[in-house]
């Protein structure tokens, strides 16, 4: 249950960290490098999903499934 919920956290701020670098795109108009900075944040965010994702299946807290159960 546990592991849901970090996953869900991670999915949920990797999607504000694409919406803020959106709007940041679209209202800075290269004033200022928050655009770089929320994207970058969302590679962090990523990688580090990715990482705990393959270390939880590594460990056994996540064990995987074939499509269908």
């Amino acid at each position: 249950m546990l592991s849901t919920v970090l996953i869900l956290f991670f999915f949920a701020a990797i999607a504000y960290n694409l919406g803020a670098g959106l709007y940041f795109m679209m209202t800075d108009k290269g004033d200022s490098d928050r655009t770089l900075k929320a994207l970058t944040r969302r590679i962090a965010l990523s990688v580090v999903l990715i990482a705990l994702v393959i270390l939880g299946i590594w460990t056994g807290i996540i064990r995987p499934h074939g499509v269908g159960g």
